[in-house]
């Protein structure tokens, strides 16, 4: 997380590490990227043995942490974005860093997570997200109505997951921009955003499984919204 925050750019506070065992692999690659941020301009400490696992909320911790600033941008920084991902009360941490990173690694031009979902900042987001939320735009908080009608006000279609009774995912026009709306895990969208959503898709499944998991299903439609885009460009399917 430290080296792609460096990649990013962001401007890393402090970095305290665990220099126990100077002799280990992890502890050596810590060590190197501790200097690097040391030449970026942040403070650098050594931390006692045992205290690197009483300050973490991990089980066996990494050999480093860092402080950096909060990275979200306001809602107005991503309406350029082609590709939007408009988290709704989704809840839990680890499918948040899911839709972080399938969001990067497809394109996406941001992600936004209206109030209600879970707190960006939770350990478990940023480690699931694998860097990529220093990589995508994020917007954190406001209302998800609001939210919604202000990005159709850009004149973007709102695209809404359902598990039935949507357009299937792979008929819909997915090269024009759109804002990819995903719902709660257990509950999907609540009735009061019907109107503040243009369309439903609908990823169809073979199997007896009823719903993908909220992370994947932003994964089937964010690669498939850049095979399109691919293809629309001349390039491969």
């Amino acid at each position: 997380m430290l080296k792609e925050a460096l990649d990013a750019g962001v401007p890393i506070e402090s970095v305290y590490v665990d220099a126990a065992s100077p002799e280990a692999a992890e502890t050596r690659r810590a060590v190197a990227l501790a200097d690097v941020a040391f030449e970026r301009g942040a403070r650098v400490f050594e931390l006692a043995r045992g205290v690197m696992a009483r300050v973490t909320d991990t089980v066996t911790p990494q050999p480093v942490v860092a402080v950096v600033p909060y990275v979200d941008v306001p809602l107005a920084g991503v309406r350029d974005a082609s590709l939007l991902v408009v988290c709704v009360d989704v809840r839990d941490p680890g499918n948040a860093g899911t839709v972080l990173r399938s969001a990067e690694a497809a394109g996406a031009g941001g992600v936004v997570f209206a109030s209600g979902s879970v707190d960006v900042y939770n350990p478990k987001t940023v480690r699931a997200s694998a860097g990529s939320l220093f990589h995508v735009p994020v917007v954190t908080g406001g209302d998800a109505v609001e939210v919604l009608d202000e990005v159709g006000r850009w004149g973007v279609r709102r695209l809404a997951t359902a598990v039935r009774d949507g357009v299937e995912y792979d008929a819909l026009d997915l090269v024009s921009p759109f804002a990819l709306v995903l719902g709660n895990e257990a509950h999907g969208l609540p009735d009061d955003l019907v109107s503040s959503v243009d369309d439903a898709v609908t990823i169809p499944m073979a199997g007896r499984t009823e719903s993908l998991n909220v992370g994947m299903a932003a994964a089937v439609l964010c690669f498939e919204a850049a095979r399109q885009r691919r293809h629309a460009a001349g390039g491969t399917a």
